[in-house]
């Protein structure tokens, strides 16, 4: 903006000590316009678990415990509030749906982006690795699973969100020839933007497809929307590079000065990056999923505002659907604004500067908007509603750092030897109680073959928020061989003989699934079981009768599954509860807890609640007092099976319904 564009000539003379004097009589001067060139982008990220748990067959439990649903309630505010906050287009990053298979999610995602439609709001979308038949990690395989080996006519992102629908956005450009990629151009403050939206596993085909779109738009300063790129560290803060992303930096974004920004989701959290391309010019990289919040993600989208007149882009996380719950159902995590620094954040950018090698006529516009449009939303979305207090997690101070709680019956942390270290066969893990100790069993006992002493190896490698330094690390796990190794309690540990049913009970662990996680090889891993088959039990009439009577395993989706058998007489079937997806790679700490009186079974992940929980619970079934506990393996049939592959750092099991105040996630008192 130049320097008189926001005031008068008669204000601007005075400012600058002008030889004309007042006027006689009083007469004042102008007033400097306060207001500003700036649009803003609404951002969705991976609406996967709103489109899966708003559907009859996971029992409609957004409208059945709220009376609606997180999806429509974005894509409705943003519709209502377009004009207000000069929205002038909508981009989503995929991860539309949470099972590709299931057409009920895929209607749910088809009605939330139609209320887009019918307010004539464009939006980019793109598939993301739910979305699509084949889901191959581009680190696991860098070579398969791409856009090009897809069967098109079998793929429902291309039917439910097809080239033809794409066409109807006023903004949209086009798509390449499969059809998964597509770009827009959305013109906003007298200036014109491009958004190119890749799905996920992109070709070399597909980056070229980019690339002369680029070439083909040479002065459009370009949005480069994917569903992977950015991780976030172990820090749940920091910027984490994934070998997806600087593959996109190198064959497409460092060489293309038009790229200035980057958006994705698929890794849970919020992180920024900021890189510099060829050019020595800043390319600001973000991430933002909240999948794994309470409630699958509690309805938490973006909007970045984009202040041409201050050269800012403005972040704010927050969700127009934590308002709308009915005021009984609201607890600590329904926060309507996320004020952490790596959710809600300000980027200094001076656009013309930015974008001056390739569009030099880029201008700031006209100044006609109020205020800032983050404050704005945030005005809009808190008016009428009172955020909970914000509880920031505290560090363990040291190795002690936790809540002692006297209803322990095992405590088991898993840190003492050397880094990479093997921990042997026989070597015993204490339990704080000093009752249940742990042994590593024998090498390839129960059908196992293949497994040395260097498949579970001591690791420095641990949660943030677990006071013990360290863990074990599973390695070489095969379900196939079968090969695993694991540790087990004394077949006369009093544990063994424990059903909680008149205590209820609290089991904690802290763990990492390995990044090399293979569905073919890793699923249904076990965390902890308990010895036996469930099949064996008095009154046991459900399925898989050759399983353990408590699994605490990872599915094929990489879910968590708490399935138990209770302890009651009669007939009885296994009870479950599971997370959504857990991310390879990143540290969760997982509780659940059964209330005694209740008989609720409620599964926490990282502190929230998952969706999928159990009630009418009664305790843990046992199959006898020499039937021990599992540690990082598993049975069927009578026969070790289903090993972990990844890290495990604490587990914990007492026997009261503990609150989150006495966790191994918060300090002592």
């Amino acid at each position: 903006m130049g320097l008189a564009s926001g005031l008068s000539m008669s204000s601007l003379l005075a400012a600058c000590g002008g030889d004309n004097p007042p006027a006689s009589g009083g007469a004042t001067t102008t007033a400097p316009s306060t207001q500003i060139s700036s649009f803003a982008l609404a951002v969705l990220p991976d609406t996967q678990f709103y489109s899966r748990y708003a559907t009859s067959g996971e029992s409609n439990q957004y409208e059945r415990h709220y009376g609606n649903e997180p999806y429509a309630a974005q894509t409705n505010w943003v519709a209502r509030n377009a004009q207000a906050l000069n929205i002038p287009f909508l981009i989503h990053l995929g991860d539309v749906v949470d099972q590709v298979g299931k057409p009920e999610q895929w209607k749910v995602a088809d009605s939330a982006m139609q209320v887009l439609e019918a307010a004539k709001l464009p939006y980019s979308i793109l598939a993301g690795n739910h979305d699509v038949l084949n889901d191959i990690d581009y680190d696991s395989d860098p070579t398969k699973g791409t856009d090009t080996q897809r069967v098109l006519a079998n793929e429902p992102y291309l039917q439910w969100f097809s080239t033809k629908r794409a066409q109807r956005q006023a903004t949209f450009g086009a798509r390449d020839d499969t059809g998964f990629h597509e770009y827009h151009i959305f013109k906003a403050q007298d200036q014109q933007f491009l958004v190119l939206s890749l799905s996920w596993r992109i070709s070399d085909a597909g980056i070229a497809w980019a690339r002369k779109v680029l070439a083909d738009h040479p002065t459009l300063p370009a949005i480069l929307v994917n569903h992977q790129l950015l991780n976030i560290a172990p820090d749940a803060v920091s910027p984490l590079e994934t070998g997806y992303g600087k593959m996109l930096w190198e064959k497409l974004i460092r060489d293309n000065d038009q790229i200035f920004m980057t958006l994705n989701g698929h890794h849970h959290g919020g992180a920024h990056l900021t890189k510099t391309n060829n050019f020595g010019n800043a390319v600001e990289e973000m991430v933002v999923d909240y999948q794994m919040d309470y409630q699958g993600g509690n309805g938490l989208m973006r909007l970045y505002e984009f202040d041409l007149t201050n050269k800012q882009i403005k972040v704010l996380s927050f969700s127009p659907w934590v308002p709308m719950k009915p005021a009984d159902t609201l607890n600590a995590f329904d926060r309507a604004v996320l004020t952490e620094s790596n959710h809600s954040f300000t980027i200094n950018m001076d656009f013309a500067k930015r974008f001056a090698r390739f569009n030099p006529g880029f201008g700031t516009g006209k100044a006609t908007v109020a205020s800032s449009l983050v404050e704005q939303a945030k005005a809009l979305v808190l008016k009428g509603y009172t955020e909970p207090a914000v509880v920031t997690p505290v560090l363990p101070k040291d190795t002690d750092d936790y809540p002692k709680v006297a209803s322990t019956v095992a405590h088991w942390r898993f840190y003492g030897g050397s880094d990479g270290a093997a921990v042997a066969p026989g070597t015993r893990i204490n339990d704080v109680t000093g009752a249940n100790p742990l042994t590593r069993d024998q090498l390839n006992q129960g059908g196992i073959v293949g497994a040395t002493a260097g498949d579970i190896v001591w690791s420095s490698d641990h949660h943030r928020l677990s006071s013990a330094p360290g863990s074990v690390s599973f390695l070489n796990t095969d379900k196939n061989a079968p090969r695993l190794s694991y540790f087990l309690t004394d077949a006369a540990a009093a544990i063994n003989a424990q059903t909680f049913a008149t205590t209820g009970y609290t089991i904690e662990a802290f763990i990492k699934i390995n990044p090399a996680w293979d569905k073919t090889k890793h699923a249904w891993m076990n965390i902890m079981t308990r010895d036996g088959k469930r099949g064996n039990l008095a009154g046991f009439d459900g399925g898989d009768p050759e399983s353990p009577p408590l699994l605490f395993a990872i599915s094929s989706l990489r879910e968590v599954q708490w399935e138990v058998v209770p302890a009651v007489s009669g007939n009885r079937d296994a009870m479950a509860s599971w997370s959504g997806e857990i991310i390879a790679g990143n540290w969760v700490h997982i509780a659940i807890v059964n209330d005694p009186t209740t008989h609720d079974t409620i599964m926490y992940v990282e502190g929230a609640p998952v969706l999928r929980n159990s009630s009418n619970v009664v305790g843990l079934a046992t199959l006898s007092a020499a039937s021990p506990w599992v540690v990082g393996g598993g049975s069927w049939d009578g026969a070790r099976a289903d090993g972990f592959f990844g890290n495990i750092g604490e587990v914990r099991v007492a026997s009261a319904a503990l609150p989150s105040s006495q966790w191994l996630t918060a300090r002592r008192s």
